[in-house]
């Protein structure tokens, strides 16, 4: 089985629709691919109607936190925290303290991005709100689109290198902080709605700041089931390092694409995840089941 547990649509910062996406999924040999948008389950049930024949859908939706450490316990932490995702599958999509929170996310998205946008004109970047919105068409508006802008500027030459202290990494000049879960609400909460929760790609160094180890061990001890190993931000020696971690925790490890369409290199299928340790995600999860395809 090839298994892929991280995907995005245009439901938030993708370029395939939902549709395409499961197609696309289908065409590169998957059997089972997640749907993981940011913080919003609107994709689903397009997903679900188009989906193929001999491919399973695995709900999902990768959640936006923050992680304020205690005084002390980091020099180097940023005073206002260190953002994460924390990938949450099979949880009731119905379930209202969970809905309730990403709605709070959802909402902070476009004056956020409009508030990246007006630092970066300050900039001298010739970009606008309008440009963006286009870019976002009905996803939702994330830095990824941002991003994509400055693509289109002429500014960097990728969408991944507008993540970077110069303008869109978490300590970058035109970084706007948005509205995020505190990651051990998100455990709680993910679990409430009884779906489980697999910290995604922890040691993204490129990205900016990481959590500490020692915050992955309490994140495991208030209820975390896993962490993403295989990842393209990751090399092996940080693999390595994860899987390691993860033994001694007693963490599930999964791997996946984090497929964007165009709108990054990846690859759906890129990495993929073991059956077993999807086996045990859909043993521990009682929100929501895998939708088997039966040719949409």
């Amino acid at each position: 089985m090839r298994i892929d547990l991280h995907t995005h649509s245009t439901a938030s910062d993708g370029t395939d629709t939902p549709a395409e996406l499961v197609r696309n999924a289908a065409a590169e040999g998957l059997d089972v691919v997640a749907l993981t948008d940011h913080d919003t389950v609107a994709g689903y049930a397009e997903a679900r109607r188009a989906l193929p024949a001999g491919l399973t859908l695995v709900t999902g939706a990768e959640l936006s936190c923050r992680l304020r450490l205690p005084a002390g316990a980091d020099p180097d932490a940023p005073a206002d925290g260190i953002s994460l995702h924390m990938l949450a599958y099979l949880f009731d999509p119905a379930e209202p303290e969970l809905a309730r929170e990403r709605e709070l996310v959802r909402d902070d998205r476009t004056p956020r991005a409009q508030a990246m946008v007006e630092k970066l004109r300050a900039l001298g970047v010739p970009i606008t709100w309008e440009q963006v919105a286009r870019i976002a068409g009905d996803g939702a508006v994330g830095r990824p689109h941002v991003a994509a802008a400055l693509v289109e500027a002429g500014v960097v030459a990728t969408v991944s290198d507008a993540f970077t202290d110069q303008w869109l990494a978490n300590d970058g000049r035109a970084y706007v902080e948005k509205h995020e879960l505190d990651p051990f609400a998100a455990i709680r909460l993910v679990k409430a709605a009884g779906g489980v929760t697999v910290f995604a790609h922890p040691l993204a160094l490129k990205r900016g700041q990481c959590v500490p180890e020692s915050a992955i061990a309490e994140l495991a001890a208030a209820g975390l089931d896993g962490v993403e190993v295989d990842h393209m931000d990751h090399d092996e020696p940080t693999r390595a390092r994860l899987r390691g971690l993860a033994a001694d925790l007693g963490l599930l490890t999964t791997g996946s694409s984090d497929y964007h369409g165009s709108r990054k290199t990846c690859r759906l299928g890129e990495y993929t995840t073991d059956p077993e340790v999807y086996g045990e995600i859909i043993r521990r999860a009682t929100g929501a089941f895998p939708v088997p395809g039966a040719g949409g």
